[in-house]
């Protein structure tokens, strides 16, 4: 979500309205063909309480997609059901790993400021800073002897 806060009528490519006829036409499948699919598990739409399938636009792009897959490509339905699990499990993997990373870098800034904080706070009136210079001079220190 981009942070803005949705009306809870806005429609987006999840929201399920299309009934199997016109989702049918707008696949260019049979509804029967739509049926069968959602048999099998490679599409789902919603359900209306009266049991009715309602269709989303992401539902009809997945359709054409397994159109395109069983025609064009020659893969079987076992097959498509496969490619499109490994498709989802695809893009929650990448989801999650944009999370971490996100994570990653909110810890490492945090490291950072923190660091930053610590070298803020060094007394360095308790200790001169002085430059060290190269010396070829030996000294040798001898405490005192106590009598």
């Amino acid at each position: 979500m981009d942070g803005r806060r949705r009306h809870p009528y806005e429609l987006t490519d999840e929201s399920p309205v299309y009934v199997i006829s016109v989702a049918a036409q707008l696949s260019g499948l049979h509804p029967q063909t739509l049926r069968q699919y959602d048999r099998l598990g490679l599409v789902s739409p919603d359900r209306t309480a009266g049991r009715g399938r309602r269709y989303s636009a992401r539902d009809i792009e997945l359709l054409r997609n397994v159109q395109q897959l069983s025609q064009d490509e020659g893969i079987n339905l076992a097959g498509i059901k496969r490619i499109i699990e490994l498709e989802n499990q695809v893009a929650a993997l990448q989801s999650r790993v944009a999370e971490l990373s996100a994570a990653l870098d909110g810890a490492a800034a945090a490291s950072r400021q923190r660091e930053a904080q610590v070298h803020a706070s060094y007394r360095r009136d308790l200790v001169p800073y002085q430059d060290v210079q190269q010396a070829s001079a030996l000294v040798v220190w001898r405490p005192k002897r106590s009598e």
